[in-house]
C-alpha cells in the first residue's frame, strides 16, 4: 500500500491514520462550516455521514493497475458504494431540513470507508430521483483541449473525450457519475465553477451557459 495521502493512478491512499483525520475533517469542520453558514443565510441544515441512518453501505475499493490488470493496488480504507438507504435523507427533505452530507460509508466490520465525493453525489441523486444534480468544481466545468467550455455534452461525446485523453485525472469520476446520473434518469446534471458568486442560480435560472450540461444522449 501506498504511504498515506499519495495518490495511484488519481486515487488517494487512506490508511488508517489518515481516515481518522477524515472522518474528523469532513464530519466535523467542513460540514459544520457548511451547516452554519445555510442557518446563516437562513436555511435549517442538518449535518449526517454515511454512517447516519444506514445511509451508505461501502466496501473497500478494488484499484486494479491499468498496465497490468493482474496487479491490484491497495489503497487502504477507501471504499466504493454497496448501496445507498434514502430514508434518512427524505425524512429530513420531508421536514424542510436541508441535509448536508460528507462521502464517508461504513462497511460489514463497522469499518469507516472514505468514498469520492462525486461518485456519493451522482448515486444519491440517482436514488432519490432528483431533477438536477450539481456539481460544483475549481474549473468553468468541462474543458476542451484547448481550454475552450464545453457548454452541452451527450454520452457519445463524453465517450470520445474520455478516449482522447481530454478528460483525465479528477475530472474522471466527477463525469462518469454525472453520466451513470444522467442515464438513470436525473434530468440535468451541471458540472460549474464554485468560485464564481452565484454560479448555480447563474447556471440554471439564465440562458448563458456558465458551466457544462450533461444529456444521456
Amino acid at each position: 500500500m501506498g504511504k498515506k495521502g499519495e495518490f495511484i493512478q488519481g486515487m488517494r491512499v487512506t490508511d488508517a491514520e489518515t481516515m481518522e483525520v477524515v472522518e474528523w475533517v469532513l464530519a466535523g469542520e467542513v460540514q459544520q462550516d457548511i451547516v452554519g453558514l445555510i442557518h446563516q443565510a437562513g436555511g435549517k441544515a442538518v449535518g449526517l455521514t454515511g454512517r447516519d441512518g444506514g445511509l451508505i453501505r461501502a466496501k473497500k475499493l478494488k484499484m486494479v493497475d491499468n498496465r497490468d490488470p493482474s496487479i491490484e493496488h491497495d489503497v487502504g480504507q477507501v471504499g466504493d458504494i454497496v448501496a445507498i438507504d434514502p430514508s434518512v435523507v427524505q425524512a429530513l427533505q420531508d421536514d424542510a431540513f436541508i441535509p448536508v452530507i460528507s462521502p464517508i460509508g461504513f462497511g460489514e466490520e463497522n469499518e469507516s470507508y472514505n468514498i469520492n465525493a462525486d461518485v456519493v453525489a451522482s448515486k444519491l441523486a440517482t436514488v432519490l430521483q432528483a431533477e438536477k444534480l450539481v456539481l460544483l468544481t475549481n474549473t468553468p466545468g468541462v474543458l476542451d483541449k484547448g481550454g475552450n467550455l464545453l457548454t452541452d455534452l451527450t454520452a457519445r461525446e463524453i465517450d470520445g473525450l474520455f478516449a482522447d485523453g481530454t478528460i483525465s485525472g479528477g475530472m474522471l469520476p466527477k463525469i462518469s457519475g454525472a453520466l451513470d446520473a444522467a442515464k438513470a434518469g436525473v434530468n440535468a446534471v451541471h458540472i460549474i465553477d464554485g468560485r464564481v458568486p452565484h454560479s448555480m442560480l447563474l447556471e440554471i435560472l439564465t440562458d448563458q451557459a456558465y458551466g457544462t450540461m450533461i444529456r444521456s444522449h
